[in-house]
């Protein structure tokens, strides 16, 4: 360990730093990140050197690139091929105790507590892969104090993503007419690469892996028992707040737990409704973005009418430091999300994730069908329309002891909020989700109500046409 004792001395090492980090990136940018041409990297294996200096000015457990594509960045991804021999140097700027480590490749700095000390670790990369660098320190990995190191182009998951789209007809059966009772709720807050669009990845952040979590399924005078656990592999801490209970952070203060550890509490369903539940960790507003958030259905004492087919609908926005459509994998953007300025508008977690025949809604002529919407968020407003329909039934935010709204178009339902509607189906075609504000279908926010069945050209005529929007 080489331990700097002036700060010009330190300052001289960091500029040295930055020009080498500049010369060897542009080198490795300028490699392909063709899958193929990886397989014969090794033979043009470069030397690639990054400086992280904890803290900097920013006041947070985080790392701070120095030099190059890095520089400035918090927690920055770094990138390599196959081959490339990778030297991570730590500089400590703030003097609390620091190291940098990544469990694969079984290197670690050492842990080092005085300002402009630095340490280095040095290896080799031979497989493509994405992998974490760390601050082992108690807390500062949970705090924030994490970034990945991207090998190649990840092949499986991290480079087709995971499906997180929840089937819009994963819906729990009726509660119907029973006595209350305690109901045992098991949620695993996981973080997952998911596919966020055709070739577009990114890291979601969900409840039992899919967007929206579960919908789960009580009724009014029940006793909800939750179990979270945080998978241990895991990069944050999380938690949840249920708008269902009444009591403190709606059970998020009772909850918000490391990776590889678990939280039971309870809570008594005092009112029927409709109801949003999501992570409450901060950034609250980035978990939310990332996915993890769901709903809650409180039954009426007695149930809910009957009707034919039932679906689960989420809408939420996702912030990305690339533009719209990039392919590979996309980068949250913290300051985009702040600005209020999305790039993906989606339904159930993914750009026109309810389109595919695996995931659109299917229903038949003359079937009723009641879909219970919500919105994760975390900004946006939705104006909740189906195309083609009119629906006759819409229960306000979400309020199940109100009388419904009867023969609506569309209907406002705010980020945290919700709505339960219902309508019948008397011709057969592809009716489409929307919201409304319809710049967003070009983001993303679509979906299909797929339905079946014999014309009734008394209700319905005429020819189709070419070049509709619909």
């Amino acid at each position: 360990m080489t331990r700097n004792t002036r700060f010009p001395l330190a300052l001289a090492l960091v500029l040295a730093a930055a020009m080498f980090v500049t010369l060897t990136t542009g080198f490795a940018l300028a490699k392909t990140s063709d899958p193929a041409a990886n397989a014969g990297a090794a033979a043009a294996a470069a030397t690639l050197e990054y400086t992280l200096l904890t803290g900097g000015d920013t006041g947070q457990l985080v790392f701070v690139g120095v030099g190059g594509d890095i520089d400035g960045v918090i927690n920055p991804t770094l990138t390599a091929n196959p081959g490339d021999v990778v030297k991570i140097t730590m500089i400590n700027g703030d003097g609390m105790l620091h190291d940098v480590v990544i469990d694969e490749f079984d290197v670690r700095t050492e842990q080092i507590a005085d300002v402009d000390a630095q340490d280095s670790i040095t290896f080799t990369v031979d497989e493509v892969g994405e992998y974490v660098y760390y601050c082992s320190v108690p807390g500062h990995r949970q705090a924030g104090m994490w970034g990945k190191l991207i090998v190649g182009t990840p092949t499986g998951d991290s480079a087709t993503g995971a499906d997180i789209v929840r089937n819009p007809a994963d819906v729990p059966a009726p509660v119907g007419d029973r006595e209350p009772q305690t109901v045992r709720v098991d949620l695993v807050a996981e973080e997952v690469i998911g596919q966020l669009a055709d070739g577009t990845t990114m890291t979601y952040f969900t409840f039992n892996g899919q967007v929206p979590g579960p919908m789960l399924r009580v009724r009014v005078g029940d006793t909800v028992e939750v179990h979270l656990s945080n998978e241990t592999s895991s990069q944050f801490p999380h938690s949840i707040d249920f708008h269902a209970a009444t009591g403190p952070g709606g059970g998020a203060v009772y909850s918000n737990i490391n990776p590889g550890e678990t939280a039971v509490f309870s809570f008594k369903t005092l009112a029927p409704g409709l109801f949003v539940y999501h992570c409450a960790t901060p950034s609250v507003a980035h978990h939310i973005a990332s996915g993890m958030y769901g709903m809650i259905l409180v039954e009426p004492e007695g149930g809910l009418d009957p009707v034919d087919r039932e679906f689960y609908v989420m809408q939420g926005e996702i912030y990305t430091e690339e533009p719209y459509g990039t392919q590979g994998f996309v980068h949250f953007d913290h300051d985009k999300m702040l600005a209020e300025a999305p790039e993906y508008f989606v339904f159930n977690g993914a750009a026109a994730g309810l389109t595919a025949d695996d995931t659109a809604l299917h229903a038949a002529v003359g079937e009723t069908v009641r879909i219970f919407f919500g919105v994760g968020g975390p900004n946006f407003t939705s104006s909740f329309h189906v195309i083609g329909e009119i629906m006759d039934r819409v229960y306000d935010q979400a309020s199940l002891t109100s009388a419904p709204l009867t023969d609506v178009q569309t209907t406002l339902v705010p980020p945290g909020g919700a709505t339960m509607v219902e309508f019948s189906l008397d011709v057969p075609g592809r009716f489409i989700l929307v919201d409304h504000a319809l710049s967003r279908l070009e983001r993303g926010l679509v979906g299909y109500l797929m339905v079946d069945g014999d014309p009734d050209p008394a209700i319905f005529d005429g020819e189709l046409t070419e070049g509709s929007g619909h």
